[in-house]
Parts: structure tokens; C-alpha cells; sequence
């Protein structure tokens, strides 16, 4: 029996949170459940079959973890077989062409690309430590095909090379790049001895150097000049370049100031040229000039590769014409300039290329 509302016509609310009440959802699913079962169990099976009977192929070609249902029977929620995973499509065998491979097709992958990448120091870095150019110059002068490396054009970037033994060029000149090896000019005194050291105490060319000598840099010089004679005088310790710069047969070119006494004659030159007889056989000068005659005396400037003991002083000799005072100012491609007499000054790189350049190094 309904219970009466409230005087204001309301429903009890409370007598209402105590009666249960059921979902019109839940009563048609608990209804509808059995029937759907019932109804759609015939199609499920029938469809199962027909999934069990395709998946056959695919089941026998693939094994199913232990422990695990056929993927084939599983259902999901829904009661519906899942359906079969995607496989992997194979990959299909290349088709063989008989054309002619391109060049390079099939190059070594382990064969590096490019110039070598071993042990040693890239050209450019090279030639900037050698004071040639800056590394961006010195990859232009390599682009420009400029740069040579023991006899070979480089044109490539990044060639790693040896210092110590590689022969670089840049426009055809010789670049040292060894940093040991030392290049010196020079300017002898007069009265001073061209040896490293005296046991009479006399002034030498070894004094001028004492302190490189010290400090463990073996030098040689090139030549000598007699006590009486000044000038140009080289120094280094690159005994292979020393010893070609002395060989006659590299014909190295020397040039001297020659002041002598006497007004010279116009036909002086002409036979010192065709050449004079000595006591160790004959010899002659390369070039001759006259420069200026004063005072009874013949300023005179000669050129000429041979390197005999007072070679110059001998010759004059044998024309009658002594010389007073003698100063060498050539050697090759280095001069002596206005070097001021007793100092040092190092070669720049023109004139060590052009040494090297003379003797074939």
C-alpha cells in the first residue's frame, strides 16, 4: 500500500531512498542476454569454422607460444574471433641486370675516400708554419695547382705529408719545412777568422755564434773567407746543402767588390773573362764590370761559381792589378744588402728556396 504524499503534494523522499531500484538497462540485459546468446551462437560458430579453416596455412607456417591460445579459436570481448596479425611482406630477390656498372658502382667501402689520412701533417698547415701563406691561402695555392709534392702536383685538400722528408715547392721555389733546420747571413769583419773556434785566440766566426752553439744548434759554414776578405758568409745545419753550395760542380754563382790598385785598362776585363793561367790551372770570371776608377785606384765588382783558395786575389794578380780590399756580396739568391758587419740575420724563405733551388735539393 502507497504511502499518502506530504500535505503539499510532494513524494516522500525518504520512504523513497529506502526502497531499491532497478535500472530499465539492467533488467533488458539481464532479459536480452540469454536471447543473444541463444540467437547469435549458431552464427559464431559458423563463423568460426570458416576463420579455423583459413588460418589453417598461416597456423601450420608459424608456431604459437607456449601457454598461449590458437590466434585462430581466440575470441575477443565480444565473443568474435580476432583476427589473424598482419605479416611481414617478404622482401623481393633483386633483378639481375646485365648492363655495364657505372664507374666507381662498386668501390671498396673500407678504401678511404680522397687523399691519404695516415700519419703526418696536412699540406696546408704545412705551409702556413713555413710562412708561405695562412691556411685559407695556402688551400687556394693548392687549388691552383701551384703547390708540388716531391715532384708531384697537388691539387687535392687535406694531403697529409711528412715534414721531415717530404720536398715542397710552391711556384717552382723549394719551402723548407723541417723546424730544426737553421738558415744564417753573415757579415764578416774584416781581420776575423772563418772557423768555428781559434787555438791562437784570434777573433772567428764562432764567437759571432757562441750562443746558438750553446743552446745545442750545430752549424757549418759554407765556404771561408781569408782574414782579409769580408762579407757575405752563410751558416747552417743542413750539411747536405752546405756541401752542394761548395761543390764546383753546382756552379753557385758569387759576386765580389773588388777595390784594386790602378787605373784598369779596357781590355783587363776582356781577359779575365776568356780566362787566366794559374798555378792550379786556369781560371776565369763570369761577369766583369768597372764601376769607378779614383785616386789610383779601380773599384770593380766580379762574378764568378768557382770557390779556389783566393780565387779572386790570384786572379788580379795575374793582371797586374793587386787588390786592396775585397768584400763578398752574393751568394746565389742572397745578398748581403746593408747588413751592418759582425751580425747574424736569418734567410727569408726566397732566399732558402732559392739556395736549395741552385744545388737540386
Amino acid at each position: 500500500m502507497k504511502k499518502p504524499a506530504r500535505r503539499d503534494g510532494t513524494p516522500d523522499r525518504k520512504n523513497m531512498k529506502q526502497r531499491p531500484i532497478k535500472s530499465k538497462t539492467a533488467n533488458r540485459t539481464d532479459r536480452s542476454e540469454p536471447a543473444r546468446r541463444t540467437d547469435r551462437s549458431e552464427p559464431a560458430e559458423r563463423s568460426t569454422r570458416s576463420d579455423i579453416a583459413r588460418s589453417k596455412p598461416d597456423a601450420a607456417a608459424t608456431k604459437n607460444k607456449p601457454g598461449r591460445p590458437d590466434a585462430a579459436a581466440a575470441k575477443n570481448k565480444r565473443g568474435k574471433p580476432k583476427s589473424a596479425k598482419p605479416q611481414r611482406a617478404q622482401a623481393q630477390a633483386p633483378k639481375i641486370s646485365n648492363a655495364k656498372p657505372a664507374r666507381h658502382q662498386y668501390a671498396d667501402a673500407d678504401r678511404p675516400s680522397g687523399p691519404p689520412q695516415g700519419d703526418g701533417m696536412r699540406l696546408q698547415k704545412v705551409l702556413a708554419q713555413a710562412g708561405v701563406a695562412s691556411r685559407r691561402a695556402g688551400e687556394e695555392l693548392i687549388s691552383q695547382g701551384r703547390v708540388e709534392v716531391d715532384g708531384r702536383i697537388v691539387l687535392e685538400q687535406g694531403l697529409r705529408i711528412d715534414p721531415e722528408n717530404a720536398v715542397v715547392r710552391v711556384d717552382g721555389v723549394r719551402v723548407v719545412v723541417q723546424k730544426d733546420l737553421v738558415h744564417l747571413a753573415l757579415n764578416k769583419p774584416r781581420g776575423w777568422q772563418s772557423t768555428m773556434s781559434d787555438d791562437l785566440g784570434r777573433p772567428c766566426v764562432g764567437d759571432i755564434v757562441s750562443e746558438r752553439v750553446s743552446a745545442g744548434q750545430r752549424l757549418f759554414h759554407v765556404g771561408r773567407l781569408d782574414a782579409d776578405t769580408e762579407g757575405l758568409l752563410l751558416l747552417t745545419n743542413d750539411g747536405d746543402l752546405a756541401h752542394r753550395l761548395m761543390h764546383p760542380s753546382f756552379e753557385v754563382s758569387k759576386t765580389y767588390l773588388a777595390t784594386v790598385s790602378g787605373a784598369l785598362e779596357r781590355g783587363v776585363g776582356k781577359k779575365l773573362k776568356e780566362g787566366v793561367d794559374l798555378d792550379d790551372g786556369p781560371a776565369k770570371v763570369d761577369t766583369f764590370t768597372l764601376l769607378d776608377i779614383n785616386e789610383g785606384k779601380s773599384l770593380v765588382r766580379v762574378t764568378l761559381h768557382e770557390g779556389r783558395k783566393h780565387i779572386v786575389r790570384r786572379l788580379f794578380d795575374a793582371v797586374g792589378h793587386p787588390v786592396i780590399r775585397l768584400v763578398r756580396t752574393d751568394i746565389g739568391a742572397v745578398a748581403l744588402g746593408d747588413q751592418r758587419p759582425g751580425t747574424l740575420r736569418v734567410l727569408g724563405r726566397g732566399e732558402v728556396g732559392g739556395l736549395y733551388g741552385a744545388v737540386g735539393l
